[in-house]
């Protein structure tokens, strides 16, 4: 029987970052993790592996359709999906190894193996019982699941993002479900391969909760990439035969069933938390209505000693809120103070352009009754963007009309989920669009798109 001060269920983002967190505090630390390697879904079948195909398929993009105008002749690359696979597992290894690393350094035991809990203070992993002070709970989520809509990844003709990953040659035909982050990246890959895509989206909207004039110009610019879409259409079913499946959907509207023909369908209709296995039920660790842990404002349950952070409690499921909620956690049981804020967690989707947000949107602050000022500028007038051939999209600052306090932000451009982070760090201190109009940025950068639409919280920007 080994003594913890605090056991970590789950080495993805959220859990692996807290158990170095805790470790640093001084805290006996060990986390648990049943797949072969660390880093949970992010590194391995998320995050990482598809902005190494993201990044691949650009490459790919720019040299059939950009090099000739920059003078860069020659035959377009041939694409050796095998090669590009080996080069995203390449991707996986270097990040998962590099976790490993940091478990060994330090000094935070690996219990190899899916975990239970089945008492306060005990997890058992495998045939071993370890008695731990704390527990957190750092479990992930897993993809949706859509009645009528059968995924089998290993038959590769219906997948989820998983399955999407690993698929054994690029499709002729994609239909994906779903136009959240997750379809319109994995799309935007397959798309730039050479399949015909298409993406069924039950919302009106691409990206839904998002900006709307973020979603009119994103929804734009991928349809002129060659994406397709139909929108306010409900997916009923799929039928998959050995190589080709039908996707039938009712339209919103009214009318007829639908039926499209498709040699792979892309399941993307969001993830939900998971806890199974866990005997959180039997432990009596109270949970939401739409299946999430319940937590306090210090991340613990109603269970003392147990703690949970990441996609398996409330909020947006990303990597970097679970950070965040790691290290907090960390700080809560090392006896400091942990704070996440909540308001400023960017969000990010990773297609060309790129899309960036943080804060609340124009129509949401409106609809609380707040005063704003809206600052717009476009990349048209951005000297860097036009220079690199994406122009496309522009930077949207709104601010409390009354103080100038900046209240949120969206971009579409490049380098978009680079550039938001000067936004949440002037959001974070209270800064106002005057203060990011008054600071010098470097030209030419895509950076004064930022200062430009702050100036146009104000008198104007220069260059439009």
């Amino acid at each position: 029987m080994s003594q913890y001060d605090v056991i970590i269920i789950g080495a993805g983002p959220g859990g692996y970052v807290s158990a170095v967190r805790c470790a640093q505090l001084g805290l006996k630390t060990a986390i648990v993790e049943g797949r072969e390697t660390l880093g949970g879904t992010c590194l391995n079948v998320g995050c990482i592996p598809s902005k190494a195909l993201l990044h691949a398929t650009h490459m790919l993009h720019e040299a059939e359709h950009n090099f000739a105008g920059m003078g860069l002749k020659g035959k377009s690359p041939s694409v050796d999906w095998k090669q590009m696979l080996t080069y995203k597992d390449e991707v996986i290894g270097q990040n998962t190894g590099g976790v490993e690393f940091l478990m060994k350094k330090n000094k935070i035991d690996w219990l190899k193996g899916w975990a239970s809990i089945p008492a306060a203070g005990k997890v058992t992993v495998g045939d071993t019982t370890y008695d731990t002070k704390n527990i957190v709970i750092a479990s992930g989520s897993v993809p949706s699941s859509l009645p009528g809509v059968n995924v089998d990844n290993d038959a590769g003709v219906v997948v989820d993002s998983t399955g999407a990953l690993e698929l054994k040659k690029t499709p002729k035909k994609m239909v994906v479900i779903g136009a959240g982050v997750i379809g319109l990246e994995l799309g935007s890959v397959y798309a730039r391969l050479g399949a015909e895509v298409t993406v069924v989206e039950y919302m009106d909207a691409v990206c839904p909760g998002m900006d709307k004039d973020v979603q009119r110009s994103f929804k734009k610019i991928l349809e002129k990439q060659g994406l397709n879409f139909i929108m306010g259409a409900a997916v009923k079913s799929t039928e998959a035969s050995k190589t080709k499946t039908k996707v039938t959907y009712a339209p919103k509207a009214g009318g007829d069933d639908v039926v499209i023909d498709a040699d792979v369908v892309l399941v993307a209709t969001g993830r939900k938390p998971f806890a199974e296995g866990l005997g959180l039920d039997a432990l009596g660790v109270k949970m939401t209505e739409r299946g999430q842990v319940a937590v306090d404002g210090q991340w613990a349950t109603n269970v003392p000693g147990v703690y949970a952070i990441g996609d398996v409690i409330e909020g947006p499921m990303l990597a970097h809120k679970a950070e965040d909620e790691g290290m907090a956690v960390a700080e809560v049981l090392a006896g400091k103070h942990g704070h996440v804020n909540y308001s400023v967690i960017p969000g990010v989707v990773y297609t060309t352009p790129e899309v960036a947000t943080v804060g609340q949107t124009e129509d949401a602050l409106k609809a609380e009754g707040r005063k704003v000022k809206v600052g717009k500028f476009s990349f048209m007038g951005n000297g860097r963007a036009k220079a690199v051939g994406q122009a496309e999209g522009f930077v949207k600052l709104i601010a409390d009309a009354e103080t100038d306090r900046v209240l949120g932000a969206a971009i579409i451009g490049p380098a978009a989920g680079d550039m938001i982070h000067e936004i949440c760090v002037a959001m974070e201190f209270g800064a106002s669009a005057q203060d990011i109009a008054l600071t010098c940025h470097a030209h030419p950068t895509y950076s004064e798109a930022v200062r430009e639409a702050a100036l146009a919280c104000g008198d104007g920007p220069i260059h439009a």
